[in-house]
């Protein structure tokens, strides 16, 4: 006799009790053959696309302050809910900033000592401080397993055109090839540290001027950089295999920037992918676009949060997070990574008041740990999408609900199911290896596993 699949399922849901919680198993039956008047949404394995680096957020200053401000047992419950394979989220690619972005405690540099082209006053002593113990608690978690990449904000302010780090401002022509190996030495004394960098954003958002650290590369700027000073430093480093990742701005601009650099051969080899965020239109189809035209080169989101203070308690939050990772992973992308880690109760700190949510808030006046929708919503893609997994094709009958699907590599096959509307949805899975008929309650996500077969 054989013995049927067996599907596995969590829920979060609004108006019900269920955060991350699993539901009763269902045995998936034979497939129907007759015409439904359920929803249906399709799973098929059969299809496949792109391979998945992973899922997590982003070790800022402000994150790692925040950490330290809370009492012990709590650090470690924060660091567990992320890092942790079995318990927690199991993030798998996370973010760093190189030298001060606007979550830190105020403007710094490695190297600040004016005119040092040699970098001989470069050190990472700022970091030590909290920023590095936690992204080495995290990694310890995580049995080693976080891949990391790193952004600068800015350049030192001596480098800069408007002598500051803040408020745009270029690159010197001058330093560009001492900015270059000022990554180059990022990544070893990180190494030092025993910390790996897998890969680095040529520059945070660089079209905006923004009243904190920032610096602006035109398409040219950016395509001469890589391809003059920052790709041949690396390789002459021995660090060609460090991921370059251009852009790291929003989605509508990306496809623009993406044929400037990938028109020119020389810069385009020292290239992984590009980066972006999701600040301004959606535009999800600028996503694809930009894949069907150079589909060798990789899409990573590598920035997101919700602006303009903490939003605690809000449920919408994680339901712009599951929409964007579902319509992402489904044009293309290979990675999906948040914003701040940790915020304070203010959604801060930062050092120009530009406050904002994260998926985990601590309260450092009461020690409280306030775990955002954001948090649970994403622990549905991270928790059973795994690092090396490949998308699959999925189908919806209806416009409200929004799927995504993966097989992991062993072999099983993990879909996600977003529901935003204010109706619950009885919806019948289809997979290849039979079907099941479960509801979608109201304003929910699930997430359905099917064991390897």
């Amino acid at each position: 006799m054989t013995t049927r699949p067996q599907l596995s399922c969590w829920m979060t849901a609004r108006d019900l009790p269920r955060r991350l919680a699993p539901l009763p198993t269902t045995t998936l039956e034979p497939l129907s053959d007759g015409i439904s008047r359920l929803a249906t949404v399709w799973i098929d394995d059969l299809v496949s696309y792109q391979e998945i680096e992973g899922f997590g957020g982003a070790f800022t200053e402000a994150a790692a302050v925040t950490l330290q401000k809370m009492p012990a047992a709590k650090q470690e419950e924060i660091l567990r809910a992320y890092f942790d394979r079995d318990a927690g989220n199991a993030y798998s690619l996370c973010r760093t900033h190189i030298n001060s972005c606007d979550f830190a405690t105020g403007n710094y540099a490695y190297c600040d000592q004016d005119g040092d082209l040699a970098l001989a006053s470069f050190s990472i002593a700022r970091d030590r401080q909290a920023l590095l113990p936690m992204i080495q608690r995290a990694q310890a978690l995580a049995g080693g397993g976080v891949k990391l990449f790193a952004s600068p904000w800015s350049p030192p302010a001596w480098m800069k055109s408007n002598g500051q780090m803040n408020r745009g401002g270029q690159l010197k022509a001058e330093c560009r090839q001492a900015w270059a190996e000022y990554y180059v030495r990022y990544i070893q004394e990180y190494a030092k540290a025993g910390v790996a960098i897998w890969g680095l954003t040529v520059q945070n958002e660089p079209e905006a001027v923004q009243p904190w650290d920032s610096c602006v590369y035109s398409p040219a700027e950016e395509r001469d950089f890589v391809r003059d000073h920052l790709g041949p430093a690396l390789e002459r480093a021995g660090l060609g295999h460090v991921k370059v990742i251009i852009w790291d701005h929003n989605r509508e601009r990306l496809y623009d920037r993406a044929k400037v650099v990938y028109s020119d051969p020389r810069a385009a080899r020292h290239v992984w992918g590009a980066g972006f965020h999701w600040y301004c239109a959606n535009v999800f189809e600028n996503v694809q676009r930009t894949h069907d035209a150079w589909p060798e080169k990789k899409l990573l989101f590598t920035e997101g949060c919700q602006e303009g203070g903490p939003h605690h308690g809000s449920w919408l939050t994680g339901e712009r997070y599951a929409q964007s990772v579902i319509q992402d992973l489904n044009h293309w992308t290979v990675g999906w990574v948040d914003w701040n880690l940790l915020l304070d109760e203010t959604g801060g700190p930062n050092h120009v008041g530009n406050f904002c949510s994260a998926p985990i808030l601590a309260d450092t006046r009461t020690g409280e740990v306030l775990y955002q929708s954001s948090y649970y919503y994403l622990g549905h893609f991270s928790r059973f999408i795994r690092p090396g997994a490949k998308r699959i094709l999925t189908t919806a009958s209806r416009d409200d609900l929004e799927v995504t699907a993966c097989k992991n590599p062993d072999g099983s096959l993990a879909a996600v199911i977003l529901n935003r509307s204010e109706s619950a949805i009885p919806v019948t899975l289809k997979f290849n290896q039979g079907e099941a008929t479960l509801e979608s309650p109201r304003r929910s996500i699930l997430t359905a596993v099917l064991p390897p077969s």
